[in-house]
């Protein structure tokens, strides 16, 4: 790699804790750290201690003594950067912190960029891009399964599934390339029908990872929630409900809720984006047809839609136009007031029946009676009810969706060469794509900027 000098930087958070982390990594950290650390014990220069060790002692700028500490020294190549690396453990106050990056910096160190240490673990070859980007990941999980998936994808599990289609397509290459150049030798008699049956194998490998990434996206970004209902039929309540808490205002004056509302929470391991909105019907007041406006709108572009109706009272127009909006969406239909006087009518219900993407379930936002069944119900429609990190990868990234989904594309081009007889030679333009694009979700033959754009999200020490 073309960095040699040598980084450091603030690992821990920027705020008073009881402890902070300064590290630094490069060729010349370990003498650095040597220049500033006056060892409890003398002996302990640190240039002379064995690697992965901790010492006892006090960071000094000139003879000003800044902090009692601890150093971590942990020498090439069993580091996270694969380079000589070195961790600072003093006091979490802003000011000493700050301090000891000073003088750590004063003397030969310079401020690594964001994501600088994932960064060179990467280009030193001790994680793949794909892996990289999981780190990220971990650090933003908004949820259980967020984090679980992000863990799963460092340890390698998006990793080793890419690399073995890869290694398949590869062989296919060199075989098909072999046998061009030397015919005589090398038999391609059947050769097509013993490809087209690896072809359909990687096929549906790539199909199976191309469908996992909406869970993906759900599992990493949350499910965005639009709640949607007539005036007073509970929709505020059912949010205070989930939340536990008053954030929405709730009064028996029709619509009290003129703007959207948004909170997240985490039902099972999954968060849900939601989105508490004014109620649904025909005013004239200008600032409430806004927020009724606003309503259908981030309705249209929800992953979920949970409607709130009112079973106190009949049904009216508000709730007819809803239910027709619901029909092939997915949506949740919450009978809510089940605690007082049924008054819907039998016509009402099996209205609600047409709406065949959508869970019927009876609730009192009031009572809290049915939030448990709704909670299990969310589960049960983005995953089957079920999550399993085991086996099953997500892909979360919607940067390996696409390369994944190009790859996918050539795989297909192959299987029709095939099958149209075409000649041998053809195969392997498109293996060979189908083969690059795989190459990128790792890092393989992936561009400088794109890098570059990656490794700026992170955050400064990681």
């Amino acid at each position: 790699m073309g960095n040699t000098d040598t980084i450091a930087a603030i690992a821990t958070g920027v705020t008073n804790s009881g402890i902070g982390i300064i590290r630094i990594s490069g060729e010349d950290s370990i003498e650095i750290a040597d220049r500033i650390f006056v060892p409890f014990k003398k002996e302990n220069k640190l240039n002379n201690v064995k690697s992965h060790t901790i010492h006892y002692g006090y960071i000094k700028d000139n003879d000003n003594v800044i902090d009692e500490v601890l150093v971590s020294v942990m020498r090439k190549p069993n580091t996270y950067t694969r380079e000589n690396v070195v961790e600072i453990n003093c006091h979490g106050g802003i000011t000493v912190v700050k301090s000891v990056l000073d003088v750590v910096l004063k003397n030969g160190a310079r401020p690594a960029d964001a994501g600088e240490f994932t960064k060179r673990a990467f280009l030193n070859g001790r994680i793949d891009l794909s892996q990289a980007e999981a780190v990220i990941d971990i650090i933003n999980a908004k949820n259980e399964y967020a984090l679980k998936s992000s863990v799963s994808q460092l340890r390698g599990s998006v990793s080793s599934k890419i690399k073995e289609i890869r290694e398949t397509i590869l062989e296919k290459i060199a075989y098909i390339e072999a046998a061009l150049d030397d015919p005589e030798h090398i038999e391609m008699n059947g050769f097509g029908d013993e490809l087209l049956l690896t072809i359909k194998s990687i096929k549906s490998r790539l199909e199976k990872l191309l469908n996992s990434a909406d869970n993906g996206k759900v599992i990493k970004e949350g499910i965005k929630t639009v709640i949607l209902g007539k005036p007073n039929a509970g929709k505020s309540s059912f949010l205070n409900a989930l939340l536990g808490e008053e954030r929405a205002i709730v009064t028996d004056v029709e619509g009290t809720t003129r703007d959207v509302l948004e909170e997240n929470i985490s039902i099972h391991g999954v968060s849900l984006n939601i989105i508490d909105t004014a109620g649904i019907r025909d005013t004239e007041n200008i600032v409430e047809k806004i927020g009724i406006d606003k309503a259908r709108k981030m309705a249209e572009d929800a992953d979920l839609i949970i409607y709130i109706a009112d079973t106190s009272k009949p049904f009216d127009d508000n709730d007819r136009e809803i239910i027709d909006f619901l029909k092939g969406r997915k949506a949740i239909v919450l009978l809510n007031k089940s605690d007082l006087e049924k008054e819907i009518l039998s016509e009402d219900e099996k209205l609600i029946e047409t709406i065949d993407t959508a869970y019927k379930i009876k609730i009192s936002a009031k009572t809290g009676y049915g939030i448990e069944e709704f909670e299990s119900a969310i589960k049960e429609m983005f995953f089957a009810g079920e999550i399993d990190f085991n086996d099953q990868i997500y892909i979360t990234n919607a940067r390996h969706k696409q390369n994944i989904a190009d790859a996918l594309e050539s795989i297909k081009m192959v299987e029709n060469s095939i099958e149209n007889n075409m000649p041998e030679d053809f195969f392997t333009i498109d293996l060979m794509n189908s083969y690059e694009a795989l190459g990128k979700v790792i890092g393989e033959a992936v561009e400088d900027d794109l890098v570059d754009k990656i490794f700026s999200s992170f955050c400064m020490g990681k």
